[in-house]
């Protein structure tokens, strides 16, 4: 694998470091949320310009002190939205880890918490929704409406961070896959994975394990198209984004059960965290549906 796509040697010394490393997971969280923000900032200049949207008012120059509130579509808003997202979803998604694995944090806290890996999707998604929640609601936007036009975006966004989870071999790979079951129309990289120089240091079965990213890529990607697709439904506002909910509670529960992962027992069952929140996802999602399947 390739957890580091390039260094760039410094030719001075700067707080030690004799070179700027650039991996490939953080490049690739930030090119999926570079385009869902601009996924997102094209739908809602989309429902602006069609009268779906009101406009927002923002603070604006005038001159080289003085400030004024002007009115401009909410599309305007994404550049802040995108670093809530960022700040919001690296921190919530480092505590959901942390809390999926205690017993280690205990162990070496400082590490876990520094580290390059253990990110848990969930959590940057529960504290990212919050803190844009608040953020919108605070300029008056109309919530279902704006969770309509940009949650499907997270979708192909989460499908575009889980290739720099597979460059970077963090494990967020499969169990140990069979080979006596592959499909011949399956090539061995899709069916086995050994990610050699994975960003762990972990040694894998010779015949690999499931690529569960590449997989979750492929499933995100076709869900995302899905959704554009119903852009133009004509039930009430939080339909599209009821059922993206849904997708997504669907879409991790089934790759959870060939994935690799902490399972805990909960009412007599053993499951693992992604599974529980997996389960509340799409019963969410089903209520909304439920509730919004209402013509306008």
């Amino acid at each position: 694998m390739y957890p580091r796509l390039l260094e760039i040697p410094i030719p001075v010394d700067f707080l030690g470091m004799e070179s700027i490393t650039i991996y490939s997971f953080g490049a690739m969280m930030a090119t999926g949320f570079l385009v869902a923000a601009w996924l997102m900032r094209r739908e809602l200049d989309r429902l602006y310009q069609t009268g779906k949207l009101q406009s927002v008012q923002i603070p604006a120059k005038k001159g080289r002190k003085q400030k004024q509130n002007v009115d401009t579509s909410p599309a305007s808003l994404v550049g802040t939205i995108t670093v809530i997202a960022v700040i919001g979803g690296i921190i919530g998604a480092k505590i959901f880890h942390i809390l999926e694995n205690w017993g280690d944090f205990m162990v070496d806290p400082g590490g876990m918490i520094f580290s390059q890996g253990g990110l848990t999707f969930y959590g940057g998604l529960i504290f990212a929704a919050v803190g844009i929640i608040w953020y919108v609601r605070k300029h008056g936007v109309h919530l279902p409406l704006f969770i309509d036009a940009t949650l499907p975006t997270v979708m192909l966004a989460y499908g575009i961070g889980r290739i720099g989870c597979h460059l970077a071999g963090d494990g967020d790979w499969g169990i140990p896959s069979n080979p006596d079951i592959q499909p011949s129309f399956i090539p061995d990289w899709l069916w086995g994975e050994t990610y050699p120089n994975n960003i762990l240091g972990q040694t894998l079965p010779e015949s690999g394990v499931y690529p569960t990213s590449i997989y979750e890529f492929v499933m995100a990607t076709v869900l995302f198209g899905v959704l554009m697709s119903l852009r133009n439904h004509p039930f009430r506002a939080g339909w599209l984004a009821s059922l993206t909910v849904l997708f997504f509670g669907v879409e991790r529960l089934l790759i959870e059960q060939i994935r690799v992962n902490n399972v805990f027992e909960f009412i007599g069952l053993e499951v693992t965290q992604a599974e529980v929140i997996s389960v509340i996802m799409i019963l969410v999602g089903i209520a909304g549906l439920v509730f919004t399947t209402r013509r306008k």
